[in-house]
């Protein structure tokens, strides 16, 4: 390690002899509250400190120095709803107590995130204290990326004394319970969503601002979970509205096995469907972001929040992983959170035999998925399958969750998984719309049939139905569904107030393109074709064969008025990424086959790396392999897959060298391409036997070498 600082160093100081600005690579990330310990040391990028607080034997900043004397570029995370400020809380920041900011449900209870921390009501004084207790220490600390993390109100919060102050500086009327109407549920849930809205803003700006008083150009992200996931889950965020906030610079994606595990229906049965949902929750934030250009990481955990058992977290780690690895225009990833509970923390056993601390196996593959992503590149390619089918959401999705008015209910948020999962489930990688980038030119520039229902959200304004219209006449064909029965059809909004006298938003939108009918139909306007259906798309995914009818439309509105060709359905999903190959092959069709990847290939969901001539990969299930068939330069001695980093490489005639790193207690599997049939290996100078732990193919040129990781780094040394 000291002779990596050292070289780093000496590039570092050549650059800046040279007058050349030395960016740091920061494509791959974790988050740790910890300070830097060997079995936690990931090897990636950039080691995200979590909270400002002192722990009882260091300092923040000298945790921050715990990570950046390891060669990490250091960045900090903190939560923005919810934190350990027992020093805000109890009155030691500022001489006040501010227990009473808590979100509060209708019985009186405080909502808590843990033990004495609650989830937060953002006044005033609370952002006074993240800008001058939390934001300025950390950027004194030499920290230059922060992220606040996870700005979330709940949706049965919003009795608490000061969400009533708010309410009247809002609305400027008195409070109203939100219980007692649709209408008031909507307004109080809006609040909640201009409340941490408004507190991102200040904060952002605040860092912004501070850190160019200090000379640094600090960067702002929002690590937050999906619009799916929150809209789920009965939770407001700002979500789509801070891309657009000139003090954001970009977020992570918030998707792992706890929020995809969520249960959602289709075909009448209410199952867990990780990977569809951790597709549709990737690309809700691909598309939250991409018309703004803001930065995207994407996160996946190899564990996740409940304790379950090591076989549950495998195969669902797969799943989210393969997910995100679809999206070719994304290759910043944080690769886990909280690797200090994923090395050190025991968990169950599949067969139930107690508890054990990560089997080796499991290490070892999760290690070389992790290093796969500090090589994933972005690619040119999309995922097999049409890509020119949208579901439209927006941020209103939030605000209809809870409680139930008037018996009308959406079980699982089927209204959205209706409008998605017939098409997904059927090999369709159906693309998400944000209402709120409609502005943008390049939303709907790919799209040649927009679904959309306002059965469960509801538009912010009448931009939203111009920027469709003109859509439509210019040639787009839209899918609307919705019986338009809900009781938030008719809550205080634009298109009833102000002059405006239209008794549902879509009577509003139809208008727009000259039809005064809410009947079900087919209609033109301009170039373009309007199919009406009036159904709840939950209906499409709560009964057993209930998408048929729905289908049928779409395939219509794609083959016959877009003439975009033939609507193929299909039962699989599959992406090249440079040498990569990544597929998903659906379930819950009949007569689903599984699919093959020719090889030879090198199978990266199995820790010990073997080359195969066919991959099969069966329905429900996901395959991620290195294609020796797309490597670039066959004759040159490279590291193809490996559960480390590889640092230092160093060619020669007849030998191949390079130092390798990762946690300690963990076992290395590496396969790598040779000229020729090694005849002596040395680990940090000593002889490796080559037999046993490695093993020569000659069919694929590769050797397999298995040894135990550190990480200070094993040298390692081939000659041929």
């Amino acid at each position: 390690m000291k002779k990596e600082i050292l070289l780093l160093g000496l590039v570092l100081a050549a650059g800046m002899a040279m007058g050349q600005k030395i960016t740091p690579r920061e494509r791959t990330a974790f988050q740790t509250g910890s300070a830097w310990r060997p079995e936690i040391d990931v090897r990636s990028d950039i080691a995200i400190v979590y909270g400002a607080r002192d722990h009882k034997d260091m300092t923040f900043e000298q945790r921050v120095a715990s990570w950046r004397n390891k060669g990490y570029n250091t960045q900090f995370m903190t939560g923005i709803a919810w934190g350990e400020y027992q020093d805000y809380f109890l009155g030691r920041w500022d001489g006040k107590n501010h227990q009473d900011i808590g979100q509060v449900e209708r019985d009186g209870k405080v909502i808590w995130h843990g033990g004495g921390v609650p989830y937060i009501v953002p006044v005033a004084s609370f952002l006074d204290y993240m800008k001058t207790g939390i934001i300025k220490r950390v950027i004194d600390a030499g920290i230059t990326s922060i992220f606040l993390e996870e700005p979330e109100f709940w949706a049965r919060a919003g009795y608490s004394e000061v969400l009533k102050q708010e309410w009247k500086k809002f609305y400027g009327f008195d409070w109203r319970p939100q219980h007692e109407s649709a209408e008031n549920t909507y307004l109080s849930n809006k609040l909640k969503y201009q409340l941490y809205y408004n507190a991102i803003r200040e904060v952002s700006e605040y860092a912004k601002t501070y850190g160019k008083r200090a000379g640094k150009d600090i960067k702002v992200y929002i690590a937050t979970h999906s619009l799916i996931n929150y809209a789920s889950w009965r939770i407001v965020s700002p979500e789509a509205s801070l891309a657009s906030l000139p003090g954001i610079d970009g977020y992570i994606a918030q998707v792992w096995t706890g929020t995809s595990r969520e249960p959602t229906y289709y075909n009448g049965k209410r199952l867990e469907r990780v990977f569809e949902n951790a597709f549709l929750e990737y690309g809700s934030m691909v598309s939250m972001t991409a018309p703004t250009g803001r930065k995207m990481y994407f996160l996946t955990d190899p564990i996740e929040d409940w304790p379950r058992d090591w076989g549950d977290y495998k195969r669902n780690y797969q799943a989210t992983f393969t997910a995100k690895l679809l999206y070719p225009m994304v290759n910043n990833y944080e690769v886990m959170p909280w690797p200090e509970r994923i090395y050190t923390r025991p968990y169950k056993l599949a067969n139930g035999g107690g508890e054990v601390l990560i089997p080796k196996y499991y290490a070892t593959q999760m290690q070389v998925m992790v290093n796969a992503l500090n090589d994933m590149p972005l690619a040119p390619d999309r995922v097999t399958g049409i890509n020119s089918i949208g579901v439209l959401m927006g941020n209103s999705l939030m605000f209809q969750r809870f409680p139930e008015h008037k018996g009308y209910d959406d079980p699982q948020f089927s209204n959205f998984y209706g409008q998605t999962l017939p098409l997904l489930k059927n090999g369709v990688p159906v693309q998400t719309v944000h209402m709120e980038n409609l502005g943008f030119r390049n939303t709907l520039k790919d799209i040649r049939v927009l679904v959309m229902s306002y059965a469960n959200m509801k538009p912010y304004g009448e931009e939203v139905h111009r920027h469709l219209a003109d859509w439509v006449k210019q040639g787009g064909v839209l899918v609307y569904c919705g019986a338009d029965k809900d009781p938030y059809q008719s809550v205080m909004e634009w298109w009833n107030s102000k002059g405006m006298n239209y008794q549902s938003p879509s009577t509003h939108l139809f208008a727009m393109m000259g039809r005064h009918t809410d009947t079900g139909e087919r209609f033109t306007y301009g170039k373009g074709t309007v199919h009406v259906i009036r159904q709840d798309p939950k209906e499409f995914v709560l009964n057993k064969g209930g998408d048929a009818g729905f289908l049928k439309v779409l395939a219509r509105a794609f083959e016959t008025d877009a003439k975009a060709g033939k609507l193929v359905f299909k039962n699989s999903l599959y992406l090249r990424r440079g040498a990569y190959d990544i597929v998903a092959v659906l379930d819950e069709q009949e007569g689903s086959e599984p699919y093959h990847i020719r090889g030879p290939v090198i199978d990266l969901f199995d820790p010990a790396l073997p080359v195969v001539e066919d991959k099969v990969v069966m329905p429900g299930e996901q395959g991620f392999v290195y294609n020796l068939q797309r490597v670039k330069d066959l004759k040159r001695p490279q590291v193809l897959a490996a559960a480390s980093r590889v640092y230092e490489e160093q060619h020669s005639e007849r030998a191949y060298e390079f130092v390798c790193k990762s946690p300690a207690n963990t076992v290395n599997a590496m396969r790598i391409l040779l000229p020729e049939a090694p005849v002596s290996v040395e680990l940090d100078g000593k002889a490796a036997a080559l037999a046993g732990k490695s093993e020569w193919d000659a069919r694929s040129g590769t050797l397999f070498l298995g040894f135990d990781n550190h990480p200070e780094g094993v040298h390692v040394r081939i000659k041929w």
